[in-house]
This record gives structure tokens, C-alpha cells and sequence, in this order.
């Protein structure tokens, strides 16, 4: 390996792990949807991947293009910065919609009682909810929708940072230090991705939950609507 591979790769760790790590909207969408949709282990795990290399490889498709085509650097990141300025409004569009139904689900889901007389005359009382009783089909469709939703979000939010990095060797008619930088790019990404949302997931099931419990879906719509306007107002 080349000095100069060696320090392309390092350049792409160190800015794909930095990226990710102060990009909220990298992993915050996956902890808060995991935890109100109660999914899986494996089920977040695929998710996650899956988003991240939809993320990352359509910059990498990107790239590529802009390199068969010799398209300069500054017209694809103007690509990038159109295509992240969809994502951003697609993000606010998504969490205020979940919010909004997140809202309403907690509202039908609201613990009422019942009070049971018995033959001998005594009584008791017990509260439940029909929402969780009664959990309508369509509903259930919303939820299973939720992971392709954010995967189209993903793939159209740009990894900016990568393309400055695979120009260099590109214009070099270096290709396979292009592949290189791809793929470290990508499974650095990605697994600071998972290591976060794990970790995270980790953490709040050793929290106690409650009665927030039925607002759960409310709180990831919340959240999911924050990292957009964070996106898109904030430039995070």
C-alpha cells in the first residue's frame, strides 16, 4: 500500500466517522423508530444497514457518473446539496406526519376503568386500553411502512464529504484507490451508524418508561421532525 492509498484511507475513516457522529440524522431517526415500533435486534440492525448503504451509495453512484462524464466537482456538489435539501424536507414531512398520528394513537390509547360487580356483592376495577387490544390493520401497514420510508429518505441524503474524496484519485485515473475509498467510506459509516443506535437502544431500556410509554410514537415523530428542521434550518 502506497503512502498516498494510506493516507486517502485514513482521510476517509476519520471523515466518515465524523461526519456520522455529528450528523444526528444519521442514527437518531433508527433509535426512535426502533423503540416506539418495539422492533427487533436483527430488524434494527437491517434497517440501519440497509439506510447506510443506500446513503452512501448513491453518493458513490454519483461520483461515479460525475466521473465517466468528467463533471466538475462544484456541479456535483450542487447535485448533493439539491438532493440534501429533498431529504431535509422529506425528514420535516415524515416526523410531522408520524407526530401527528403519533398523537392520535396515544389520545385512543388513553387508560380507562371498568368496575366488575360480582354475585356476592363485591366489586373491582381494572384499567385497560382498547387501541392495544384492538390494534386496526391499517395501522399495522403504517408501522411496516416506516423502514422503506426512511431508506428513501436515506438514499436521496447526500455523504457531501465523499465526493471531494473520490475526485482526488479519480483525477488521477486512479480507480481502484476510488473503489477503496467507497468501501471504507461506506462500512466506517455504517458502522458507527449501528454502534450508535445499538448503544442508544441499549441505554433507554434500562430507563423507566412509564406512562410515556403510550407516547412513544409521538416522541419518535417529534424527534424525526427535529432532525429535519435541524437539517434544513441548521445546515447540521
Amino acid at each position: 500500500m502506497t503512502g498516498e492509498l494510506s493516507l486517502l484511507l485514513l482521510t476517509a475513516v476519520s471523515v466518515a466517522f465524523i461526519h456520522t457522529l455529528f450528523g444526528p440524522d444519521h442514527y437518531l431517526p433508527f433509535i426512535v423508530m426502533a423503540r416506539a415500533g418495539k422492533w427487533s435486534r436483527v430488524k434494527t440492525i437491517w434497517v440501519t444497514i440497509l439506510c447506510g448503504i443506500g446513503h452512501v451509495g448513491s453518493s458513490v453512484v454519483l461520483g461515479i457518473v460525475g466521473i465517466m462524464f468528467g463533471v466538475a466537482i462544484m456541479h456535483l456538489q450542487w447535485i448533493e446539496s439539491f438532493r440534501g435539501n429533498f431529504a431535509g424536507w422529506f425528514l420535516i414531512a415524515f416526523g410531522l406526519v408520524y407526530l401527528v398520528w403519533g398523537i392520535r394513537r396515544a389520545l385512543r390509547n388513553r387508560p380507562h376503568h371498568h368496575v366488575h360487580v360480582h354475585p356476592d356483592g363485591t366489586f373491582h376495577t381494572h384499567e385497560h386500553t382498547h387501541q392495544m387490544e384492538h390494534l386496526h390493520v391499517h395501522e399495522e401497514e403504517k408501522e411496516s411502512m416506516t423502514p422503506w420510508i426512511l431508506f428513501t429518505i436515506f438514499v436521496f441524503g447526500p455523504c457531501e464529504p465523499l465526493i471531494p474524496i473520490l475526485m482526488y484519485p479519480a483525477a488521477k485515473g486512479h480507480y481502484g484507490q476510488v473503489a477503496a475509498v467507497s468501501v471504507i467510506f461506506g462500512i466506517i459509516t455504517i458502522a458507527t451508524m449501528l454502534t450508535v443506535v445499538l448503544t442508544s437502544l441499549f441505554g433507554l431500556s434500562l430507563l423507566p418508561v412509564g406512562k410515556l410509554e403510550r407516547y412513544s410514537h409521538a416522541l419518535a415523530g417529534l424527534t424525526v421532525l427535529a432532525c429535519g428542521l435541524a437539517i434544513q434550518f441548521l445546515h447540521f
